[in-house]
Order: C-alpha cells, then structure tokens, then sequence
C-alpha cells in the first residue's frame, strides 16, 4: 500500500525552482532605469547634446571622437572612452532603439575605427 509523502504532495516547481502560481517579488522603482541616471548624472566624460540622435554616422563618431579627446576625465584612451559611450547606448540605453536607428550607431563604431586608423 503506497502512502502519499509530503514530497509529492507539494505543488510542482516551475522552472525558477518556485512554486507553481507563486507570486514574483515587485521590481523596485529606482533601479528600473539605472541606465538614464547614468548617462544624466555620471562623472563620464561630458558629451555633445543629442549626440546619439544625430542622423549620421559619422558626424556621431566625430562627435564622440572630439569629446573623448577633451575630456580629462576618462580612465582608458579616447578611443576606448568613445568605443565605451558608444556601446553603451547601443547596449543598456537605447534597448528600444529602431532598427534603423540600431544599425546607424553600430555603422558609427565602423567610422569611430576608421577615424582612429583601428583595423575593422
């Protein structure tokens, strides 16, 4: 005669090892947008305005390129600090950019390497 164990008698775990129905934890507001309060309130160096909402590539990577070389407040090279900047947008910041938005700023790391004489 088989007797049912308290094992199997549990409800069955989902794949996160909680239980079945079991409410997730409420995300905390202040770290919902971590990635807006470190492009407006970090101590990066300092970036032309709408400088990721230019319409070309290579006036962004110009643009990046002028910043990172003026600024004194960058840790690597220019041209890493600018590389940085850039796929950082393109990574955390702009998680809803446009495809065509996408592909202007990933065509702005191709200038940023040409302007830099980095191989491709």
């Amino acid at each position: 005669m088989a007797t049912k164990t308290k094992a199997s008698a549990r409800k069955p775990r989902g794949a996160s090892g909680r239980r079945a129905g079991a409410k997730r934890p409420a995300r905390r507001s202040s770290s919902a947008k971590w990635s807006a309060q470190v492009m407006k309130k970090s101590d990066a160096m300092d970036l032309q305005s709408g400088v990721f909402k230019l319409r070309s590539a290579r006036a962004i990577a110009l643009s990046l390129k002028k910043s990172s070389e003026s600024s004194s407040r960058r840790k690597g090279t220019p041209f890493q600090s600018a590389m940085s900047m850039l796929n950082f947008e393109i990574n955390r910041a702009g998680t809803n950019l446009a495809a065509e938005r996408k592909r202007i700023l990933n065509r702005a790391k191709s200038e940023l390497r040409k302007l830099y004489g980095r191989p491709a």
